[in-house]
């Protein structure tokens, strides 16, 4: 049994002991993938705090207790509270130009001519910023280009319980429009009025687009693809040699010949996945 460890931390919290640190960092590697160094201490007792407070529970071995004895109760809030979602509308913008000047173009003639679907997955979409700024130039593609029958989707899944809430109810403060133009704010943002003033939603057209799920990146993937791309941005920093392998080789296995996998800025697949080669910024291609 693990031990709580009761010594007042700093701000008179409770302490993460050193048994406790060890089995979670045992748990979230296990059932997360992610990889917690002893760097990472002080912020995972920090972030827990509020959890045990939420919970109702006096020390962090309790804590561990629950994850030992129920663990699927748990997993998605600690998860939640363990990683960081950070993103934002249009973020890393030569991803958005590629795809509405090169390869939403070239798809869509495909699949004009193939009569297949379209589909590109967002994988690790935190709060729905990603898949909304996809959904955006998908909308604008398939009218430029006269594609409006073609059964175009978009998947967004995370494993986060809070930031897919936040997902699928499509509704952001105005501060979070930064990164949309203003042609694009106008047209596929609705401001809130009254108990919304300040937030803005996103158009019906979009969620049209866009289906929201859970989804552990670690466990079984219930959909098998083909997709034409797939986003997995700023996921894999969390995440140590052996599992971004894997993770990638499953990719590889959702991606035609000729599918595209995009990273994150600090993200790559060299020494790791020789089933793609690089065409861009963070940008991959599968082999085929």
């Amino acid at each position: 049994m693990v031990q709580g460890d009761a010594v007042p931390a700093d701000g008179g919290g409770v302490a993460l002991g050193d048994a406790e640190f060890r089995f979670l960092r045992d748990f979230v590697y296990e059932h997360c993938g992610i990889a917690l160094g002893e760097h990472k201490r002080q912020l995972v007792q920090g972030r827990l705090a509020r959890r045990l407070r939420a919970l109702g529970l006096r020390h962090f071995g309790a804590y561990c207790e629950l994850l030992r004895h129920d663990p699927q109760s748990e997993l998605d809030n600690l998860a939640s509270v363990i990683s960081t979602n950070v993103t934002s509308f249009f973020r890393e913008q030569h991803h958005y130009d590629l795809l509405v000047d090169e390869l939403l173009p070239q798809w869509l003639q495909q699949k004009r001519r193939s009569g297949d679907r379209l589909r590109i997955w967002s994988a690790g979409c935190s709060t729905g910023e990603e898949p909304y700024a996809l959904a955006m130039v998908l909308a604008e593609a398939l009218e430029r280009h006269g594609a409006a029958g073609i059964d175009a989707k978009i998947l967004a899944t995370d494993l986060s319980p809070q930031a897919l809430e936040t997902a699928r109810n499509g509704v952001y403060p105005l501060e979070r429009l930064a990164g949309i133009s203003d042609e694009r704010r106008c047209r596929w943002m609705l401001r809130g009025a009254g108990e919304y003033e300040g937030f803005a939603c996103v158009h019906p057209r979009l969620r049209e687009l866009v289906t929201v799920q859970p989804l552990n990146l670690l466990h079984e993937w219930p959909m098998r693809g083909p997709f034409d791309a797939i986003f997995c941005r700023n996921v894999v920093i969390y995440f140590d040699q052996p599992t971004k392998q894997r993770l990638f080789r499953r990719y590889a296995a959702l991606l035609p010949a000729g599918g595209h996998l995009f990273l994150g800025h600090s993200e790559s697949l060299h020494g790791i996945n020789d089933d793609f080669e690089l065409i861009g910024r963070t940008v991959y291609r599968k082999l085929g």
